[in-house]
This record gives C-alpha cells, sequence and structure tokens, in this order.
C-alpha cells in the first residue's frame, strides 16, 4: 500500500485541478467563435417571415407563400422556393399562381443583425396557363422582384444573445454554406 504524505496529496490535486481547468478554458475559448445553424433551424426561421406580400410599381401585387429552402455547398449558395401569386386587375382576371424560385449568396447585415440574401438570381419562375409572350414579361418582372424587392432579405436574425460572449460584442463574419447546415465564423471586436 502506497501512503502519501499530505503536502504529495496537495501536489498532485493542485496539479490535476489544474489540468482539469486548463482543458475547461481551452474547450470554452472554442465557444463563441462560430455557430452552426441545420437546415431545419433555417427553414423554422425563413418559414416565420412569410406570407411576403408586396406592391410593385402601384401594379401588381405580389404574394410569396410557402417557402423552400436548398443549400448548395458546392457553391456557397442558397436556393430558396416559393408559391408565388401576381395580381394586377389590369392584365389579368385572376391572380397568376406559380412556383419562384431564387439562388442567392448571403451575407450578415449588421443594421438588423440578420444573415440577408445578397445578389439573389431568379432560377425560376413558373406560372400556371400563361402564354409565351406574358411568359417573357413575367420572367423579367421576376428577375426585377429579386434584384430590388428581395435584396437584402433576411433569412436569419440573430438573437441578442448570440452577439454576445464573455461580456464582448462580436460580429458575424465569414459565411459557409454545408450540405446541412449554414456555418457562421465570430470576429470579436
Amino acid at each position: 500500500m502506497i501512503v502519501m504524505s499530505r503536502r504529495r496529496w496537495l501536489a498532485a490535486a493542485g496539479i490535476a485541478t489544474a489540468a482539469a481547468a486548463t482543458g475547461w478554458l481551452a474547450a470554452c475559448a472554442g465557444l463563441g467563435n462560430e455557430y452552426t445553424f441545420s437546415q431545419a433551424q433555417l427553414q423554422s426561421a425563413l418559414e416565420r417571415k412569410f406570407p411576403f406580400s408586396k406592391r410593385y410599381m402601384e401594379l401588381f401585387d405580389v404574394q410569396l407563400t410557402n417557402p423552400q429552402l436548398v443549400l448548395d455547398a458546392a457553391r456557397n449558395r442558397v436556393t430558396v422556393q416559393f408559391d408565388a401569386a401576381i395580381d394586377n386587375r389590369l392584365f389579368f382576371r385572376q391572380p397568376l399562381n406559380g412556383r419562384f424560385a431564387l439562388d442567392s449568396a448571403l451575407r450578415y447585415d449588421p443594421a438588423s443583425h440578420s444573415l440577408v440574401l445578397q445578389d439573389p438570381e431568379v432560377k425560376q419562375f413558373d406560372v400556371q396557363g400563361l402564354s409565351g409572350q406574358y411568359s417573357r414579361q413575367l420572367n423579367a418582372l421576376g428577375g426585377i422582384l429579386a434584384e430590388q424587392l428581395l435584396q437584402g432579405y433576411p433569412l436569419y436574425t440573430f438573437k441578442p444573445e448570440q452577439l454576445r460572449y464573455a461580456g464582448m460584442q462580436v460580429e458575424p463574419g465569414t459565411i459557409t454554406v454545408l450540405p446541412d447546415g449554414i456555418n457562421v465564423k465570430i470576429n470579436r471586436q
């Protein structure tokens, strides 16, 4: 049986405590350096922001509903698909319904504390029962909608506590689209 003196025991306990504390501090240092949001979390946040209704040029009433988020990790972009309804009593007897999809990069907007759409581009704008002449015009309208109405549209808004770490204000930096979520690196100010 090995008997330790009180001094040796205290020294060994101190080393073990210091090692544990160092490990704990190292683990904590990794906290707050990044956030990874799953596709399900992002989809839920996006759904809370819809339906999206907007009047454009005092002529068209546009309503987008049922958003679906698709992640494109290979291109570091997202695709957002919507059901679209466009109403204009001057040109159409009834609202036009179809499917609208846009492809977009993401950026952080400090004013709204949100991940927002950056340079969205129309991928698809299919409207049921529309002739070719109107289809071209509607696709042009879809491009304008994407550029002017959805540029800067928030995909996810950070909670205030997500932008504070160890009593300091932090700000999102590099945004990376993953196959199953989005990773946001955090920069300390």
